[in-house]
């Protein structure tokens, strides 16, 4: 047997009975997904899987910089991939890591240290970290992480508590999740039997000296200050209590978050108050206009007309990129207001999993929000064409991965109409669910989506219809903007340009080697447009292929 100090990893899925019990097939065809991403990672990190059970992974690593960064890669890639599924089909792993000694024994390890990251993993949040004091004092000044002191932990089998700390884990837009603090181990006050036997024995003590002081003709005054009686007296008026958690701290991040409110310590009364949340640069000095108020649907466009409109000065309304929001009304000052919203807004985000972060868009009715307006297409954001119109079908979907497509089948097509989805032109795409009314849903699906993409989107599809013209006989890579195209000669392109104009049904277009473009327009089907437009394209140019279909850039199937 080999001894060793090495950094313990220990990782396992939350709630893993119930979704082998749910449906064992998919969790285990998952599951065996899941483990290639983590042991990739792994081995890039120079790790080593030392042993594995079920959903368990233990590995050991050179360094805990080493295994906290595997770490954080192995988190970030799972919570993409679970992106795809509803929340309660997430497959999420829980990670705790340590700094100990342990024995080597035929290839597998054994000791405290792997005992520990094992607890260590049961204290972690679903999809996040946690880590021992050790971990924290080798990496805190080496990598760029934020951690949560969650103080001393009292975990199974291991008899003295285990100071720990959450990694607080990054979202998809640089701010950073809060970690919720853990219950700090209690000191374990004596038995309630031994008080009477400790009260017994100083007793006796206190007469003895008490006898002697007197035949020795001492004063009573000394033997009642005798330091036996005050000994006797300091349990029962002290309590042992445990020491607070330190606050979590404010997460960093580009724009305001909410701060949590510390934590006091058992033996305090006054509450703590929350860090103040430092308002956006001002985008604009006038009232709000509700119309022009974007990602929220027509109920909050009307509240904000209302409600929020007549409430008193000392109010803020906050949101996100995906439709959330929060308000808080009548509060007793400006900076509570700020608080209160961007906390609320902040939580329902947090409980849907959403990514985005809430950030103030009013405080009383001046408009504070940084970012103006998202990018959006002219209107009208959709168009009916019963020729191309077909039904929405998640697998034919364009330019986004089977994760993307399994959500737009596990979400949208189970979600309440009216309903839209947006693509953008590098794939980004974004779903508005239960709107008022359909162009309510593509309006919010198209704001959302250009916030996020940083440029107009396209309405693809509304209810249960696709409403541009999806191809399917050749690949689509893109979008295709025929003014800008340099497959197309310069001087050819505003003509193709009038000519697509408002055409309804399939259009296609197709070059040659000398760039001219040859035209497929207004068919009743993909084939035939695409065929017209190489036919056309061959009149004045050679070796043709096909560029675009529809809206979109397109290649060969493979």
């Amino acid at each position: 047997m080999k001894r060793k100090i090495a950094a313990i990893f220990a990782a396992d899925i939350a709630g893993y009975s119930r979704l082998v019990a749910e449906d064992e097939e998919e969790t285990l065809r998952r599951l065996a997904s899941y483990r290639e991403v983590i042991d990739d990672f792994i081995a890039k990190a120079s790790g080593r899987i030392f042993n594995t059970a079920g959903d368990a992974v233990l590995a050991e690593f050179p360094s805990a910089v080493d295994a906290v960064r595997c770490a954080i890669d192995i988190q970030e890639s799972l919570r993409t991939r679970n992106m795809a599924y509803p929340p309660s089909r997430q497959m999420s792993f829980r990670i705790g890591i340590t700094i100990g000694d342990v024995v080597e024994r035929d290839g597998d390890l054994l000791g405290d240290g792997v005992n520990i990251a094992a607890r260590l993993e049961g204290l972690a949040e679903v999809g996040g970290i946690c880590v021992s004091r050790a971990v924290h004092e080798q990496v805190a000044n080496k990598l760029s992480v934020q951690f949560a002191d969650i103080g001393a932990q009292e975990v199974k089998n291991i008899p003295t508590p285990v100071h720990a700390y959450m990694v607080a884990m990054r979202r998809e837009d640089g701010t950073y999740a809060t970690p919720q603090v853990k219950k700090v181990a209690k000191a374990a006050p004596a038995p309630n039997w031994m008080w009477p036997l400790v009260v017994g024995v100083v007793s006796v003590v206190a007469i003895g000296v008490g006898g002697f002081l007197y035949f020795t003709k001492l004063e009573t005054s000394h033997v009642t200050s005798s330091p036996a009686t005050s000994t006797a007296a300091a349990p029962a008026s002290r309590p042992a209590t445990a020491p607070s958690p330190s606050p979590t701290p404010t997460m960093a991040a580009k724009a305001p978050a909410p701060s949590p409110t510390p934590t006091s310590a058992p033996t305090q009364t006054a509450a703590a108050t929350p860090t103040p949340i430092p308002s956006s640069p001002a985008a604009s000095t006038g009232k709000i206009a509700v119309e022009a108020v974007p990602f929220i649907g027509e109920r909050q466009r009307a509240f904000l007309s209302n409600e929020y409109a007549a409430a008193g000065d000392h109010k803020a309304y906050a949101l996100n990129i995906g439709g959330f929001f929060g308000t808080a009304l009548n509060q007793p000052t400006e900076e509570a207001a700020r608080n209160g919203a961007v906390d609320q807004c902040q939580k329902r985000a947090d409980a849907a999993q959403s990514p985005r972060r809430c950030e103030l868009y009013a405080v009383g009715n001046k408009v504070v929000y940084s970012h103006g307006g998202p990018p959006m297409p002219p209107q009208p954001w959709f168009r009916h064409d019963a020729i191309t119109e077909r039904a929405f079908a998640p697998k034919d979907f364009p330019m986004v991965r089977e994760q993307a497509r399994t959500r737009l089948e596990n979400i949208y097509m189970q979600a309440a109409k009216s309903r839209s989805v947006a693509l953008g032109p590098g794939g980004q795409y974004f779903m508005a669910l239960g709107a008022t009314s359909v162009d309510d849903a593509a309006r919010r699906s198209l704001e959302s989506c250009g916030a996020i993409a940083g440029a107009a989107c396209m309405t693809v599809a509304v209810d249960d219809v696709f409403v541009v013209p999806v191809p399917t006989l050749l690949r689509v890579t893109g979008f295709f903007h025929a003014a800008t195209n340099p497959s197309i000669v310069a001087d050819a392109r505003d003509e193709v340009v009038r000519k697509l104009g408002d055409a309804m049904g399939w259009n296609a277009v197709a070059v040659g080697t000398a760039g001219r473009p040859g035209l497929g327009l207004k068919a009743a089907e993909e084939q035939t447009a695409i065929s017209g437009a190489l036919a056309d394209c061959g009149k004045h140019d050679s070796d043709c292929h096909v560029i675009a279909v529809g809206p979109f850039t397109v290649g060969p199937l493979n």
